[in-house]
């Protein structure tokens, strides 16, 4: 009697002879195989496993969440970093035109950028409002324009991505050497090795939770707001001092300009609109938060919306804070970007000598750190985005791969070697890649706005009104922002963008084109090819020599049952080809009532002929066609340079022909090395070795497992009739519904082994699913040749982590 959802009801299970013989005569098999000497690891993955450890498993990526004060830390480097040289991208400009005059400019030009500053912060409160997914405008712009439009944004943000890996390093190494001089010959080679060692951190999988990456932030925001509020008490005390002017030589362009009259003091719009370009990019990180929304503690909204609020306003401070004091000492740019603006200020303001020097010497290791951090956002952002683009098809699908320890491995690798493109052809010079930055970064601010705007007029709920009009104005003065990148910078370098930035759109939209072909080519609707008017099956083998590996697909070939078997042999050398004939045939191989058929191959394009002679079995549109090709397995990688693969080859060919498939019988060969010292080649036997073990996660729930399970019985041990307690995780489930009942299946392992639990009269059963831990009592039996447990006794130990 069996308990159903509807009451009880009487299950029988038809016992085959052969499980009944499995219950006399043989133990279940329960332990994992032991394919360590059939399948070693290969030395591609073991010298990845030295380099990036221990592989993690699909269960880590359920990670904690983030409170406001750690999510600041670790998503705003990026933004509050660009403190660092916004003043001093601003002063490049003006200086060669206007000299010391640009220090009046500089003020006004930052006020207007912290203007932006405010109205984008406020549009990005609202996308957080609605959106509380990863993706900011890239899913706003999808949302509310549709798939194609939202690649303009996937391709603004993937520019911006690599842009800053580049810019951040760059200026962490100008921030490194403004310290130690000594090192500035080195900045390529520095900025270079660091962007590697970044790659190399996030594919061992750093991730970006945590207060490990929190801390170089709010060190930074320490060290630089004591600067600038020691600088306003030194300035209203009147012991602020200026910098003394270095060398005109020295100098951005070599030189240091002249104040005009006018306005503007003499200085072009064109170049005044550089610099307020230059100052824009300022505002690069800002979208950080989006992106990162569904990693905060719940309620994930008003969480984020207040770290916002926090960023932009740090973000404020410091601007003004280093351009104020800039203009106060007249801290002047140089033209190989070191020393920085903001390294003279702190010098200026705590001095060369005693306590003051180590003063700048800490300011400055916070400014390499957080620079350096800020890069790193990158590699969390790209990869994820890249993610997103190509799920909708407009990537390669490749992007959409965790790696080894869980990182979306192949993004980071593109991200990593195009910033580093980037750096060696600009020489990591700062001024150079900085005519890259922020176009991509604002057109994705212009689309979040755009976007939201649509929403609002689509829905006409709440204050619809005011995010109507809050959204169009952040809208329409970010693509104000991006018009005046273009033309105030594209000689110097905005060009690249305008150029890549289309090419990279066309090539998205012309990948996702192709994959919707495919799709809809290989659709499987009812009734479209759901059948196939096959009444025949004919099985062609293709042989070479007759071994071992012949001798196995042939019996193979038996064990099918076709309607017809043909051996054939492509006479390419008449000696082999003899010697294979000799050897046909004989008595007790499996050759020996099979016919051996020889065919010309004049021209020796063996795959070629395979292809032309199965394309002729299949003629009949009632047949289809099995080839079986014998294959040596190999031992070492020597062995594999000195065979050729034509089976491979043929596979490969005989593919493209309609009802056919291919199979490859291989048979291998194990090295052992005898007591005399000599080594010799084996076949591998039939049978599987048992007693593998596999390797244990050591997860939270599984250190909880072993604790609750201490006197259960290792699963690779198991007998058969006996009455067991197992422990384990829930690896695989199934519903089978043969019959008129139906009954749920979830495979049970632990490191020895494996075995079925069966639960009859059930679909579904709460709280176990993949990934459960189970403690489990019931008789052990066999179940069509397989071991199970019927309907065990159970307790969950742990659920499997979620972000619930």
């Amino acid at each position: 009697m069996v308990e159903g959802p509807s009451g009880y009801w009487l299950s029988i299970e038809s016992v085959s002879e052969a499980d009944k013989q499995i219950a006399k005569n043989s133990p279940v098999l329960t332990s994992h195989a032991n394919v360590a000497n059939v399948y070693p690891e290969s030395l591609g993955y073991r010298i990845k496993r030295v380099l990036l450890g221990k592989p993690y498993v699909t269960e880590q990526l359920s990670g904690e969440r983030l409170n406001r004060a750690i999510a600041l830390g670790v998503l705003a480097p990026d933004c509050i970093s660009s403190s660092a040289y916004g003043t001093e991208q601003i002063l490049t400009q003006m200086t060669p035109y206007i000299g010391l005059a640009a220090f009046a400019m500089v003020v006004p030009i930052m006020f207007v950028i912290i203007g932006v500053l405010f109205v984008v912060t406020t549009s990005y409160l609202d996308v957080i409002k609605y959106y509380t997914t990863a993706g900011g405008s890239y899913v706003v712009a999808r949302d509310n324009f549709g798939p194609k439009i939202a690649q303009i944004a996937a391709v603004a943000l993937l520019i911006d991505y690599i842009v800053t890996v580049a810019v951040q390093c760059s200026a962490g190494t100008a921030a490194l050497t403004s310290a130690v001089p000594g090192l500035v010959h080195y900045t390529l080679w520095i900025t270079i090795a660091i962007v590697v060692i970044l790659i190399y951190g996030n594919l061992r999988g750093l991730r970006e939770a945590g207060s490990y990456f929190a801390l170089p932030t709010y060190f930074y925001i320490l060290m630089l707001s004591s600067t600038i509020i020691i600088g306003y008490y030194k300035k209203f005390t009147g012991t602020l001092h200026m910098i003394p002017q270095p060398l005109n030589s020295a100098l951005v362009q070599g030189h240091l300009g002249q104040k005009g009259s006018g306005l503007l003091m003499g200085l072009a719009f064109i170049t005044l609109m550089r610099a307020y370009a230059n100052g824009g990019s300022s505002l690069t990180g800002l979208e950080a938060i989006s992106n990162g929304v569904a990693s905060f503690r719940r309620p994930e909204s008003p969480n984020a919306r207040k770290t916002l609020v926090w960023m932009a306003s740090i973000l404020a401070f410091l601007l003004l804070g280093t351009t104020l004091i800039a203009s106060w000492t007249h801290a002047l740019p140089y033209a190989i970007g070191t020393p920085t603006v903001v390294s003279q200020e702190v010098l200026d303001i705590f001095g060369s000598h005693g306590l003051g020097h180590y003063i700048f010497y800490v300011v400055q290791l916070a400014t390499v750190l957080i620079l350096y951090t800020g890069g790193n956002t990158s590699f969390n952002g790209f990869p994820f985005l890249a993610n997103y683009v190509a799920t909708d098809k407009y990537l390669p699908r490749q992007l959409t791969k965790r790696g080894h320890r869980l990182a979306f491995s192949n993004g980071i690798l593109l991200l990593g070697a195009v910033s580093l493109t980037l750096i060696i052809v600009f020489n990591a010079q700062v001024n150079g890649l900085i005519a890259l930055y922020a176009i991509g970064v604002f057109t994705g601010f212009t689309l979040a706005g755009a976007g939201m705007v649509a929403r609002h007029l689509r829905e006409r709920s709440g204050r619809w009104r005011f995010g109507v009009a809050m959204n169009a104005v952040s809208a329409s003065v970010t693509a104000v922002v991006v018009l005046v990148f273009l033309v105030a910078k594209f000689k110097e370098g905005a060009w690249i963008i305008a150029l890549v930035g289309p090419l990279m759109y066309v090539a998205l939209i012309r990948l996702n084109k192709q994959y919707v072909r495919e799709d809809k080519a290989f659709e499987a609707v009812s009734g479209r090819f759901a059948t196939m008017r096959i009444r025949m099956n004919r099985v062609v083998i293709f042989v070479d020599n007759y071994d071992l590996a012949t001798e196995r697909a042939l019996l193979y070939c038996v064990s099918l049952n076709a309607y017809s078997l043909r051996a054939v042999h492509f006479d390419i050398d008449p000696i082999v080809t003899k010697r294979l004939e000799r050897s046909w045939g004989s008595p007790g191989t499996a050759s020996a009532n099979i016919t051996l058929e020889t065919v010309e191959c004049d021209d020796r394009r063996v795959d070629r002929a395979a292809l032309e002679l199965v394309a002729d079995v299949v003629r009949d549109p009632e047949v289809f066609c099995m080839v079986i090709l014998p294959r040596r397995g190999f031992v070492s990688r020597l062995q594999r340079l000195l065979h050729d693969r034509t089976a491979d080859a043929i596979a490969g060919a005989v593919m493209h022909v309609p009802r056919t498939a291919a199979t490859i019988v291989p048979y291998r060969a194990v090295r052992k090395r005898l007591a005399e010292g000599d080594v010799q080649e084996s076949p591998v036997g039939d049978e599987v070795v048992r007693g593998g073990l596999r390797e244990d996660a050591h997860l939270e729930a599984d250190l909880k497992l072993a604790e609750r399970s201490s006197g259960a019985a290792p699963i690779g041990g198991l007998l058969e009739r006996q009455h067991v307690e197992i422990a384990g995780r829930v690896r695989a489930m199934a519903i089978n519904h043969e019959g008129e009942g139906h009954e749920l299946r979830c495979v049970i392992a632990d490191n020895t082994g494996s075995v079925t639990l069966v639960f009859q009269g059930r679909s579904n059963i709460p709280g176990i699913e993949r990934g459960t831990r189970l403690l489990v009592r019931g008789t052990v039996t066999s179940l069509r040749r397989e071991a199970v447990i019927l309907n065990p006794q159970y307790e969950i130990v742990a659920a499997p982590p979620s972000d619930e």
